[in-house]
């Protein structure tokens, strides 16, 4: 399915993700309907953040993906759904896990819902590494079993799984595409590398950090977007759960030294309890086998770790970009 000139849905469009993939869609000539959360404010979180000729050719819709009737009206019309809206923050699921579940399990119901009832083309669920735990096998396959860890990671299972029964009970167009660790300019502070960019070009020589030895398969946005764009073209990925990483894996302590580099610093890594997961919470090694995606989408990563590192350093080098975060503070 070509999707260029499609009316599409964007969920979490105020995002990391959302917001880049936004820009994308709009290149592809897209109608895009972008869904921000409703703030009293009338903030659009990092959409604001876009050129106003961008922003002239979206559509903005506020709402809430807990609220069902909101979900149905802002589907109306729409093609093609990106569904990334979620709540995503690990350490933030351990002490209010209730929210996670309104917003990640009963949010994607309503998505799921409403996609039944307006004949909705193509949904693109949004997934995450994080549900598979601790690699019990490298590279991580489709295949490989689902051992979520935190209560984060347990509604982005629930939620994939609700996703994958609507399309065989109902044949819903879903495809569930499972990112590993996605960075880029306009990533939360909550995230390891502006974790580590942040406080580093604050000036701190000894960059505080939790664990160091896990690892992680780390994707640069834009593969990750064009991944999710090429997944709702290919009719295979219907009712497929599809990988997007690197096949690579760094531990967190070696990330930090070769963000130090590019930056042209030398650091000490000081590892702290308060920002370390429960000893069983921790996912300790994360690597992508990407055959999948290969075979199905045509899609392979086109950056190297170290040419997304310099995009993303280069980013927050801009100091109007560096004061919208706090390294002084552990955010969660």
């Amino acid at each position: 399915m070509d999707i260029a000139n499609k009316t599409v849905l964007v969920t979490g469009a105020g995002g990391f993700i959302g917001s880049h993939l936004v820009e994308a869609l709009i290149r592809l000539n897209c109608r895009v309907r972008a869904v921000v959360h409703y703030n009293s404010f009338g903030t659009w979180g990092w959409l604001d953040s876009l050129p106003k000729e961008l922003l002239d050719r979206m559509e903005i819709f506020s709402g809430d993906i807990r609220d069902p009737n909101g979900m149905l009206k802002a589907m109306e019309g729409t093609s093609v759904v990106f569904h990334l809206a979620a709540l995503i923050g690990i350490p933030y699921s351990y002490h209010s896990p209730d929210v996670y579940v309104d917003t990640n399990l009963k949010g994607t119901l309503n998505m799921l819902q409403a996609a039944r009832h307006t004949g909705i083309e193509r949904i693109i669920h949004t997934s995450t590494s994080e549900v598979y735990g601790t690699a019990q096998f490298v590279p991580i396959t489709e295949e490989h079993p689902v051992n979520p860890q935190s209560p984060y990671a347990a509604t982005k299972a629930g939620a994939d799984f609700l996703a994958l029964t609507f399309h065989r009970s109902f044949g819903l167009p879903v495809a569930v595409v499972r990112p590993f660790n996605t960075y880029g300019p306009r990533q939360s502070a909550r995230a390891i590398i502006p974790t580590i960019i942040t406080q580093i070009l604050s000036g701190k020589t000894t960059v505080t950090l939790g664990a160091t030895q896990p690892t992680r398969d780390l994707n640069y946005v834009d593969d990750t977007v064009n991944g999710f764009i090429q997944a709702a073209a290919a009719d295979r990925a219907i009712g497929e759960v599809i990988h997007l990483g690197t096949h690579r894996e760094i531990p967190i302590g070696d990330l930090a030294h070769t963000i130090a580099g590019i930056i042209g610093v030398q650091v000490s890594i000081r590892s702290v309890d308060e920002r370390k997961r429960p000893e069983k919470s921790e996912v300790e090694r994360l690597w992508a086998d990407n055959t999948k995606a290969a075979n199905i989408l045509g899609w392979k990563p086109e950056h190297t770790l170290e040419e997304g590192l310099r995009k993303t350093v280069d980013w927050f080098r801009n100091r109007e970009n560096l004061r919208l975060y706090k390294p002084d503070i552990y955010n969660i």
